[in-house]
Order: structure tokens, then sequence, then C-alpha cells
């Protein structure tokens, strides 16, 4: 039996890094925004970016995500918040536990 994620869990963050690496997380959300510019300089950006995805993200009873969107669009919230100084448009604010570093 193996233990830790599931590979539906691992998938996601897999997917996320990957949107990140790419420049196309919350797509189109972050559209013509330059967040890696923003971003190469301070690492523990990035950090607090996974964190969020991490804290929003689900799992059923078997581990497998349910709202990987979702989450992928809080933390693009996040990364247009810290870009633009202010919320996009439609978007609420984030709570405390979403950005909480474990």
């Amino acid at each position: 039996m193996s233990s830790g994620l599931s590979n539906g869990a691992s998938g996601a963050i897999r997917r996320f890094a990957g949107w990140v690496a790419r420049g196309s997380v919350g797509h189109p959300l972050l559209d013509g925004i330059d967040y890696w510019k923003e971003l190469k300089e301070s690492p523990s950006q990035m950090e607090i970016c996974f964190a969020i995805f991490s804290n929003v993200l689900e799992l059923d009873d078997q581990g497998e995500p349910i709202n990987e969107k979702y989450a992928e669009r809080r933390a693009a919230t996040w990364l247009y918040s810290y870009c633009t100084g202010e919320l996009p448009p439609g978007e609420e604010d984030l709570e405390p536990w979403e950005c909480e570093l474990h």
C-alpha cells in the first residue's frame, strides 16, 4: 500500500506548477500580467502562491481533487493583487487561512 498524495492530488500540484512555470496560471485572469518579472526576485512570493493553491485545494474521501480550477483561480487572484495592487474584477479578497504557510 502506498502512502502520501493520491495520483489525482499529485497531478493537480504538478499541473499547477506547470501553469505557473509557463505563465498560464489563472488563464485568462492574468493575461497581460508578467508575474514572472515580479516573482523572480522574490521566491517567498512564489511560496505564498503555492501555499494558496494547496490550502484551497479540496480532496474527496479517496484523496482526489474536487476544486482544482477554483484553487488555481484563488492563487491567480493573489498573483493579480500582488502585481497590480488591486483585486481582479469580481473576485473576493483572500482569507487569512488561504495564505497560511504550514
